[in-house]
């Protein structure tokens, strides 16, 4: 097995074990909406595992609060032949948020894409230095708090 394959299910499995239930799962009852720390605290967890493969976390998180279909953008900037994951995670019962990233000409970023219930990862290598946007947002469901973070090599 290959290190990218080996990474890509180390990743898929951390994602897949993130809440202790199947995807398609609903959750038995409501539950009290995640705070920003607890959010952060299961990225962190997540990000563990790129840390491994000499990933390094870029200080800070963002969070706030989602509406379904109203994304929200942060800008970034990125180093041209860095590799970069960001990585979110959102209190959404039966939901994911989604991430998507534009270049500084504001086209779209093919990533490298990993998801899991309430948590999902962008990778990409920069091809150009300059200011990217991240773009994160639920398409479901309601309101949902999430957090983001990224990591560098």
């Amino acid at each position: 097995m290959t290190m990218k394959r080996g990474l890509r299910l180390l990743l898929l499995g951390l994602l897949l074990a993130g809440t202790g239930r199947a995807q398609d799962e609903a959750p038995s009852s409501p539950s009290k909406p995640e705070s920003a720390p607890s959010l952060r605290a299961r990225l962190l967890e997540f990000g563990g595992a790129l840390a491994n493969d000499g990933f390094r976390l870029r200080d800070g998180y963002w969070s706030g609060r989602l509406e379904p279909g109203r994304p929200r953008r942060l800008a970034v900037n990125l180093f041209a032949g860095n590799q970069y994951w960001f990585c979110a995670a959102a209190d959404a019962p039966g939901d994911r948020p989604s991430i998507m990233l534009y270049d500084p000409q504001g086209e779209a970023v093919r990533v490298l894409a990993h998801e899991g219930p309430g948590l999902s990862a962008a990778g990409v290598t920069a091809a150009s230095t300059g200011r990217y946007v991240v773009e994160i947002e639920t398409s479901r469901g309601p309101a949902a708090d999430f957090c983001l973070l990224y990591l560098f090599k």
